[in-house]
């Protein structure tokens, strides 16, 4: 215990460093930052995605002694839609300011429950929700209520229910190729943002009809890329990050300490106190279908097992002297696993961090987003298929946090094609109907260095 608690104070002592000493915060370095490339999206039975005209990811970060001032759209680069569920609604413009501090602090005392509506912010700009839909049961009329179709809920949204329907669940036909969908315009992921047709498992076949992708690509060989902030301030990691506290132990996935009830009558919370009755177990209502069907299992000295908060200290690239930070926890199918992301609580000292303006003297980032690890090659990359015939697929593992330029080559040096893979963007395509056969390399280009891959076009 003492170890522990000696270690819990390095962390925090180290969690960020003041504007005015040397290196800026991961919290103003890390936004992908874009002023001229505009979004796209798909509708329903039409394969080819349309031009949105808004700008995507986040236009401006500026930052003050204590604080992070980031405006955004809230439209990612990657395309948006279909939301297959008849939801009307697509990717609009959020005019946004968020305003983050540079030194976020523990909650001493009761812990904040998360909320409806936006939690957090990935470094795209695209909101956090977290694992409600706004609906619930309702016992005295034995039915579902709040959300499309169901009458309110006592006391709205965010008031107390004993039984409250978890999103990734119910609403999965609604999710776009990248885990998302809007309300009522706010675009915004509840879960691990990398697509559907990446994971081990694929659990919706949504990819297949409409070409998109995620915000990144996990990679189970490297530490996660920090991939936004809580509303506590708090950053927020994929799915994978070393198995020890102080950064050694090789790469790891996080998991989350919560596990589904072994019940199969809803009467009881996750505490085992009594509670208004839900809605038996069943194939209409699954295990899961619910928030509290899952109960939370300490697992003290099991450093890959998170907290109830869904994160823990630890060293991460990004922060060499540690701090608190979530994971975007998944199974070992790489699909979603409560509570996603951030909660039920949050760990630090929650606030709205949307604001109408900005009120203090402040200096505009003008450098660039973070800094590529060193490596032999500058992309990890994969290019598939290979032997190819009509499309060669080039998929960045990780997150892509510049434009990269793609370029394929013939034998003799001759350009053949190129392309851009813009920065928020996993993957791109080259035609390759109109290329002879035989063997080409194939070039990306980023501000780091470069990567090459030989590729086989056959006819």
């Amino acid at each position: 215990m003492k170890k522990t608690l000696v270690l819990a104070a390095f962390l925090l002592s180290g969690i960020f460093g003041s504007v005015a000493n040397a290196q800026l915060s991961p919290a103003i370095t890390s936004w992908l930052r874009n002023t001229t490339r505009t979004g796209t999206y798909y509708v329903s039975g039409n394969s080819t995605a349309i031009s949105n005209g808004i700008l995507v990811n986040c236009q401006s970060v500026e930052y003050s002694a204590n604080s992070v001032y980031v405006r955004a759209t809230g439209v990612p680069a990657h395309p948006t839609g279909p939301f297959l569920d008849r939801n009307p609604s697509n990717a609009q413009d959020q005019n946004a300011i968020f305003q983050f501090p540079l030194n976020p602090v523990k909650n001493t005392g009761t812990p904040t429950a998360t909320s409806g509506g936006n939690i957090g912010v990935f470094i795209n700009g695209v909101a956090l929700f977290d694992y409600r839909d706004g609906v619930a049961w309702n016992a005295a009329t034995n039915s579902l209520c709040g959300g499309p179709g169901n009458a309110p809920c006592a006391g709205g949204m965010n008031a107390t229910q004993a039984w409250n329907r978890d999103a990734i669940i119910a609403e999965r036909s609604g999710f776009d190729c990248a885990k998302a969908h809007p309300a009522m315009g706010n675009y915004h992921y509840h879960q691990n943002p990398s697509a559907f047709k990446l994971d081990l498992k694929v659990i919706s076949t949504v990819c297949n009809l409409y070409d998109a992708e995620g915000l990144y690509a996990i990679d189970s060989t490297k530490h996660s890329p920090l991939i936004g902030f809580a509303y506590d301030g708090f950053p927020i990691y994929g799915a994978y990050a070393f198995r020890n506290l102080d950064g050694t132990g090789g790469i790891v996935r996080m998991k989350s300490s919560y596990q589904l009830r072994n019940i199969t009558r809803r009467t009881t919370s996750p505490t085992g106190s009594a509670v208004t009755s839900g809605p038996d177990v069943s194939t209409t209502y699954p295990l899961g279908y619910f928030r509290e069907d899952y109960e939370f299992i300490s697992r003290t000295g099991q450093n890959d097992f998170l907290d109830e908060h869904n994160g823990r200290f630890c060293v991460t690239p990004e922060y060499p002297r540690g701090t608190y930070c979530y994971f975007a926890t998944v199974d070992a199918n790489w699909n979603s696993a409560y509570p996603y992301v951030v909660g039920p609580t949050f760990y630090g000292v929650y606030a709205n961090r949307k604001v109408t303006a900005i009120t203090e003297s402040t200096t505009r980032f003008t450098g660039t987003t973070s800094v590529r690890e060193s490596s032999n090659e500058a992309f990890s990359v994969n290019v598939f298929p290979n032997p190819s015939n009509e499309f060669l697929a080039l998929q960045i593992l990780g997150l892509n946090k510049e434009d990269v330029l793609v370029e394929m080559f013939d034998v003799t040096g001759k350009l053949v094609q190129k392309t851009t893979l813009a920065q928020g963007t996993t993957t791109t395509y080259l035609d390759t109907r109109t290329v002879y056969a035989g063997t080409y390399v194939v070039k990306l280009t980023g501000r780091n260095g470069a990567t090459t891959k030989k590729v086989v076009i056959s006819k």
